[in-house]
């Protein structure tokens, strides 16, 4: 079950907010019902009219990008700058980001208009692992991989165990590259860890979401996913229930 509103924008009709206006002013009706109420869920098998056309499903479709920095996760920018999908061009959907990843932030980000899947993966339940690359300034001591790993307050939250599972030093450049695996994504969540155990993060990159990576992809491209690698997220989800 969906929000009307979603499952109108998912449709590639209107935009979210257009399609609350086509709610409130009447111009919807699900199942031979004129529905006016922002929030009503309906399912798939609803037959959902707007403006007297019958809404036609939009087919499903799953991508991965390999986001560079520079740009916004998200399909809208009200200043102008570059946005997530702008790099999908020969996308005709109307595809969404799972989550967000920093304007600076590089790596593994799906692009799906399956809503469903959506939920799934951004459930705090699921415990979906992401993994980030992260090039912080200094040497992160045992000591502090064992606060990292253990949880710790980065303000209004206190995180989850994580797992680390690179750690190098660079006496040289004195820089550590380390590679941290979480199971949420709070706001800003990584670099505020490695802030809270006394480490500037100078970079960051998610090489991993789920069973994901962006392997054998340079920054800015991107590629269908399979049906195995769908079926597999969905799995992962279900596993860590």
């Amino acid at each position: 079950m969906e929000r009307l509103q979603k499952v109108i924008a998912h449709a590639g009709v209107a935009s979210r907010r257009k399609a609350e206006e086509l709610i409130t002013n009447g111009k919807v009706k699900v199942n031979g019902i004129i529905v006016t109420e922002l929030g009503i869920k309906v399912s798939s098998d609803d037959e959902i009219v707007v403006n007297g056309e019958v809404l036609t499903k939009e087919k499903h479709v799953y991508f991965v990008l390999n986001k560079p920095k520079g740009c916004i996760t998200a399909t809208y920018d009200d200043r102008g700058r570059t946005v997530v999908t702008d790099y999908l061009l020969d996308v005709k959907e109307r595809v969404y980001p799972v989550g967000r990843l920093d304007y600076n932030t590089t790596g593994v980000l799906i692009l799906t208009n399956d809503g469903s899947l959506v939920n799934q993966l951004l459930r705090p339940e699921a415990k979906l692992e992401k993994e980030y690359q992260a090039r912080v300034e200094g040497e992160v001591t045992k000591e502090m991989v064992k606060t990292l790993e253990g949880g710790l307050d980065i303000g209004e939250h206190y995180t989850r165990p994580a797992r680390v599972v690179q750690n190098t030093y660079n006496p040289r450049k004195k820089q550590s590259i380390v590679s941290l695996v979480i199971t949420e994504g709070k706001y800003h969540q990584v670099k505020r860890m490695f802030e809270a155990v006394g480490s500037k993060v100078m970079s960051l990159k998610r090489v991993r979401f789920g069973s994901l990576t962006v392997e054998n992809l340079k920054l800015g491209d991107y590629r269908v996913l399979t049906q195995k690698e769908i079926n597999r997220l969905i799995s992962l989800t279900k596993k860590r229930k």
